[in-house]
C-alpha cells in the first residue's frame, strides 16, 4: 500500500513521453561525443605519433629504450596508492576519534576537538601540504619528507570531513536505541562502541566512500611537491614525448578505475552486511545485552 501511495505507475503517456526524452538525452551525449573526437582529430591528438609510447618501447636521446608503462605509470601507480591506502587509514581513525570527541559530555574535551576540526576543514589542503614542507624546514629545521606532507595534509582535511559525517550518522540513530541499552546497563563508551558507531558507519557508508574517493584524487596534489604520484611520473612522459592529451586521457582512465572499484568494493561490504544482518538494530542490542549479562556476572562475584 505505501509503495502505491510513494510511487504511481507511468500511464501510456507518461512512458512515450520518457522514451522521447531518453532518446534525445542518448543523441544529446551522441552528438556531444562525436564534437569532442572531431576537435580532436582536428588537432591531430588521435595520431599514432602521440599513442605509440603507450604500446611500445621508444627511445631516448641518448639512452636505453624506455617502458612508459614499467618505468613511469607504475611506479607513479605505487606512489598514489601508498599515499591514499596511507592516508585512509589514519584519516578513518582521525574521524572515529574526533567524532566521538564533539559527542561528548565534558566541554574541555568537546569545544578543543571542535576547534581542531573546524580549523582543519577550513584550512587549504594544498596550504597545508606547502606548510609541512616548507614551513616544517624553515620553522623547526627539519624537512618534512613529501610523501609524509601529502599523507599527513590529507589525513587532516579528510579525517575533519569524516569527524562530522560520523557525528550526523551517530545523531541520526534513533535515541531509543541509546535509551534501551542504558537500561540494560551498560556504559556511554559500551553505547557508543557497540550501538552508536556501528549503525552510523553503516549509514554513512556511502559519503565515506565518497570521501576516500577525494582522498585517492587528491594524492595529485603531490605533483606541487615533487611527490612521485601518477601525475607527476605522467609529466615526465608528455615532457619527453610531447603528448600531454594521450597521457590526460590514460590517467584519467586509471583514476576512474581505481575509484570504481573501490565503489564496488564498498558496494559488497555493504550487501555482505545487510545479508549477515550485522549492524542491525536487534543486532546490535543483542550484542549490548549479552555485554551487560557479562558485566552483571562480574559485578556479583
Amino acid at each position: 500500500m505505501s509503495a502505491s501511495v510513494l510511487y504511481d505507475h507511468p500511464g501510456p503517456r507518461a512512458r512515450l513521453r520518457n522514451r522521447v526524452l531518453s532518446v534525445v538525452v542518448a543523441a544529446l551525449l551522441l552528438a556531444g561525443a562525436y564534437w569532442v573526437y572531431r576537435a580532436f582529430d582536428a588537432k591531430g591528438q588521435w595520431d599514432w605519433k602521440k599513442w605509440q609510447p603507450f604500446f611500445q618501447e621508444m627511445p631516448t636521446a641518448g639512452g636505453p629504450p624506455v617502458n612508459v608503462w614499467a618505468d613511469y605509470i607504475v611506479p607513479g601507480l605505487i606512489g598514489t596508492l601508498s599515499a591514499a591506502a596511507t592516508a585512509m587509514v589514519l584519516a578513518l581513525a582521525f574521524g572515529l576519534v574526533f567524532s566521538v570527541a564533539r559527542l561528548s559530555e565534558h566541554r574541555w574535551v568537546r569545544v578543543p576537538a571542535g576547534m581542531v576540526v573546524e580549523f582543519f576543514r577550513a584550512v587549504p589542503l594544498l596550504l597545508m601540504i606547502f606548510f609541512l614542507v616548507y614551513g616544517g624546514y624553515y620553522v623547526f629545521g627539519t624537512a618534512v619528507p613529501a610523501f609524509w606532507a601529502v599523507v599527513i595534509g590529507l589525513t587532516l582535511y579528510n579525517g575533519s570531513v569524516l569527524a562530522e559525517a560520523f557525528r550526523a550518522g551517530i545523531r541520526a540513530v534513533p535515541g531509543g536505541q541509546s535509551e534501551a541499552a542504558y537500561s540494560l546497563g551498560l556504559t556511554k563508551s559500551q553505547v557508543m562502541r557497540l550501538i552508536l558507531i556501528p549503525q552510523a558507519a553503516r549509514s554513512m557508508l556511502p559519503v565515506i566512500v565518497s570521501q576516500l574517493v577525494v582522498v585517492l584524487k587528491d594524492t595529485a596534489l603531490g605533483y606541487i611537491v615533487a611527490y612521485s604520484e601518477l601525475m607527476l611520473e605522467g609529466s615526465k612522459i608528455y615532457a619527453n614525448y610531447s603528448n600531454p592529451i594521450p597521457v590526460f586521457l590514460v590517467l584519467a582512465a586509471i583514476y576512474i578505475l581505481i575509484n570504481a572499484t573501490l565503489t564496488l568494493i564498498a558496494h559488497l561490504l555493504e550487501r555482505r552486511a545487510n545479508r549477515r544482518g550485522v549492524a542491525t538494530p536487534a543486532a546490535r542490542l543483542g550484542a549490548a545485552n549479552a555485554a551487560a549479562s557479562g558485566l552483571g556476572g562480574g559485578g556479583g562475584a
